[in-house]
């Protein structure tokens, strides 16, 4: 481990502080319209993001990004989280951590110059394309097509929960090229203009509501096969490895929006006064905000060794799944002691409490559930 831990350095803190004005100028100030509207200005925000060149730290220069390391992404994504709005900030990762990085690891240049360098400009939306109805964690079992014929594949299938499924131009798409189980999943770029497909229900969410999560159909696409991503056929672990970037960074998420939580109810208890004196005077919340920081410390500390060892270039699978499944369990709990220093104003849409209890709930599901992260914990450590 480094002697100083996290090795931030002079680099990392203007991306930092980068993020945090832009956060605080763009998106902090609509974070309850958004949730109210179930809609947010994706284009606007993202065309501005691309100005910016917040779009592409990891990426290669080749395609217009900063070619940065995995620190930077742990900064980057602790200030955006400054924007108390789950569905905003999940949105801005799929395009930036979920559905791209895999094309610069991995797509041809041309597939590189049409998807991934209009992505990191601001000029395109990317979704990612997983999940099905039916199969959720299970993607060895996934049921969409994709037939070669003549020069084309052919898709038919379904995806459900797909986060920017409306507002997408293009999807990172697993389809199934070959026979059944992990061997016959491939990956491919799916433009949405494609004719024959369609979005579905945009689906009525508990939490994340500023986002859309999506059903989408694809009835007879026809798509190029120099669409192909990697391999055919070898999607499987593709998939495999990008799902540990997708856990890492929603690790980081939860730990800062967790600080973020506990920051603003020490405030409130702070401010509020009950039976005389301020409610952060009484003995059970100065005990229960200590054990929460304390709490919240270890998990960062677990989600920053995930960094770690992903920048060293090991097996980031054992520490990532930890990570997660450590911060999304213990978010449920910090938001619920959050929610309940406010007394009745947490029941309150207008307090950001109230939103972060609803969004946060998402945390041990999406990207891998906490079930499914103990199994990997379990296989991983010999039992």
């Amino acid at each position: 481990m480094p002697t100083s831990f996290p090795p931030w350095t002079p680099e990392h803190e203007q991306i930092r502080d980068t993020v945090l004005r832009f956060t605080h100028q763009h998106l902090t100030p609509h974070r309850h319209d958004w949730d109210k509207a179930q809609e947010w200005p994706a284009r606007e925000v993202f065309a501005e993001m691309g100005r910016l060149g917040l779009l592409g730290l990891r990426f290669s220069p080749e395609v217009g990004g900063l070619g940065l390391d995995w620190w930077s992404t742990a900064a980057y994504v602790e200030a955006l989280t400054e924007a108390k709005n789950g569905g905003v900030v999940m949105s801005i990762l799929v395009n930036t951590d979920m559905a791209t990085p895999i094309i610069d690891e991995i797509g041809t240049p041309e597939q590189k110059e049409e998807f991934l360098a209009p992505v990191v400009r601001g000029e395109k939306i990317a979704a990612l394309g997983v999940t099905e109805p039916g199969c959720g964690s299970d993607v060895a079992g996934l049921r969409t097509t994709a037939r070669k014929d003549g020069g084309d594949y052919v898709i038919n299938g379904a995806k459900t929960y797909i986060t920017n499924g409306a507002i997408a131009d293009f999807i990172t798409l697993a389809v199934r090229t070959g026979d059944e189980g992990h061997f016959g999943v491939s990956l491919v770029l799916f433009p949405t203009n494609t004719p024959g497909f369609t979005v579905g229900r945009k689906l009525d969410k508990l939490g994340t509501r500023s986002v859309d999560s999506c059903e989408l159909h694809f009835d007879n696409c026809r798509i190029p096969q120099r669409y192909l991503l990697g391999q055919e056929n070898a999607g499987f672990i593709h998939i495999m490895t990008n799902f540990q970037g997708e856990r890492l960074v929603a690790a980081v998420m939860a730990n800062a929006g967790m600080e973020a939580q506990i920051r603003d109810a020490i405030q409130y208890a702070t401010d509020r006064e009950a039976f005389g004196r301020p409610v952060m005077k009484f003995q059970v919340w100065k005990h229960k905000f200590a054990e929460l920081l304390t709490a919240v410390k270890a998990s960062k500390m677990l989600g920053y060794h995930a960094v770690d060892v992903l920048v060293s270039g090991e097996d980031p699978t054992l520490a990532v799944s930890q990570a997660k499944l450590f911060a999304a369990d213990l978010a449920q709990k910090v938001a619920y002691e959050c929610l309940q220093v406010h007394g009745g104003y947490g029941f309150i849409e207008e307090y950001d409490i109230c939103r972060a209890f609803r969004d946060v709930r998402l945390l041990p599901i999406g990207g891998g559930t906490s079930e499914v992260m103990k199994e990997i914990i379990a296989k991983w450590s010999g039992f």
